[in-house]
């Protein structure tokens, strides 16, 4: 495989452990049975059982994830420093210990530069919640691209998603254009090139390039995620109908955060939504152990309870949240749910004021742009909704001077008659 710097050594004269780390770093429908069989094949390869506790390790119980690392961490020893360092690293990361882990991986690329198994794990760096730790991966990922070289197509992907993250999105789209041409099922680089179209506003052609891209792999470890990326698609040039469609029949049940995005998408704009959340589940999640554990798998619930208009229960999640001692739980969480809560009651102008007072300490709910993006969208709505359409055009100028395909962002600007304002969104 091309930038085979470390990787290339970990698994050379192992042509099933190559197929499973290809597999593994393009986030192929294939990955687990080929990690699966090459663990299985190779039972003494720490790093073989390494990988599949990266890859499975969230069904584990926990129990089981120790054990399984504890075996591949001595096994790891006795094949080199690199791999035990490695297995190490994906102990820290299946334990969430997401800082402990980006500290490991800076020293561990310091040693084992450009080492595509250890990109796996990049995430970490995101997953902190702390600005400067992400800043952090962001120059991390840039010197290990650059230690790889143009050739190689996990590491340009890689780039490519940190680029579209930061907001540089041509250079993003170029980086993921790259990257596909290398390797055309890159599943990070059909990622981060469905991150920058989305700010570019391509509308058909990206839903187009991910229903063709996920032709040749139904399977892939993204495809429901994708496949909401061209629900957004869909959305923004207007073609409500194929993203209701998408919603219904690429998300699970489970997949609560993107239906709860989308609909919530398509009530701003006065759109019928997809097929909905049940509320007692959303209820069980946000009562089970770890239900208000990361702030935006919170902040998606709040979602779909806004979905269904459920306005109490928005009240008691915000005042939970304001008296959260996490202060990005009650200093930003707090008055965002507060707000959908106001929006759902009709009250768009307590909305405005709750959300205008966030500025740039919004990113703190988590995510990425393209889903912390939907907070903006509500206070145009509400903006708007108040009568003060002018600001928030420039609010949405932006998005409207630079995306292709903004019929989206025009409905979030459309005054709405009185009776349709007073009834929220809905």
């Amino acid at each position: 495989m091309s930038g085979g710097t470390a990787v290339g050594a970990a698994v050379a004269g192992t042509p099933l452990a190559e197929r499973a780390v290809e597999a593994l770093l393009s986030l192929s429908g294939r990955v687990l049975p080929l990690l699966r069989q090459w663990a299985g094949d190779d039972p003494g390869s720490g790093v073989a059982r390494a990988l599949l506790a990266l890859a499975t390790g969230d069904r584990w119980d926990d129990a089981v994830l120790k054990e399984q690392l504890s075996i591949a961490h001595r096994d790891a020893l006795a094949a080199g420093e690199r791999e035990a360092s490695l297995v190490y690293g994906v102990f820290l990361h299946t334990h969430r210990q997401y800082r402990l882990t980006a500290d490991h991986l800076v020293e561990h690329f310091d040693r084992w530069p450009a080492d595509e198994q250890a990109g796996l794990m990049l995430g970490a760096f995101s997953s902190c919640g702390d600005a400067a730790y992400r800043a952090h991966g962001d120059v991390l990922t840039e010197r290990q691209a650059a230690a790889a070289g143009p050739d190689s197509w996990p590491w340009q992907s890689w780039l490519a998603a940190a680029r579209a993250e930061q907001g540089r999105v041509r250079e993003a789209y170029e980086l993921a254009g790259h990257a596909l041409d290398l390797y055309p099922r890159s599943g990070v680089a059909a990622h981060a090139l469905a991150h920058a179209e989305h700010e570019l506003g391509t509308g058909r052609d990206a839903a187009d390039f991910l229903d063709q891209w996920l032709r040749e792999d139904p399977q892939a470890v993204q495809s429901r995620h994708l496949n909401w990326h061209a629900a957004l698609q869909s959305i923004a040039c207007g073609d409500f109908p194929d993203a209701r469609r998408r919603a219904d029949t690429a998300l699970a049940r489970t997949d609560v955060g993107m239906r709860a995005a989308t609909n919530w998408r398509l009530f701003l704009v006065g759109q019928s939504p997809a097929g909905r959340s049940d509320p007692g589940q959303v209820r069980e999640l946000l009562s089970a152990p770890g239900g208000m554990a990361e702030i935006f798998h919170t902040f998606n619930l709040a979602l779909a309870l806004a979905v269904e208009a459920a306005t109490d229960d928005l009240h008691i999640l915000a005042r939970r949240a304001a008296a959260d001692e996490r202060a990005d739980f009650r200093d930003v969480l707090a008055p965002v749910v507060r707000a959908l809560a106001e929006v759902t009651a009709g009250r768009p102008r307590v909305a405005v004021d709750l959300l205008s007072g966030l500025g740039e300490s919004a990113e703190r709910i988590g995510g990425v742009r393209v889903e912390r993006e939907i907070i903006q969208d509500t206070l145009a709505r509400a903006l708007v909704d108040s009568g003060e359409h002018v600001r928030a055009a420039g609010l949405l100028h932006h998005r409207t001077t630079t995306r292709r395909h903004h019929t989206y962002e025009d409905l979030l600007l459309a005054v709405r008659t009185p009776a349709d304002a007073a009834a929220g969104p809905h």
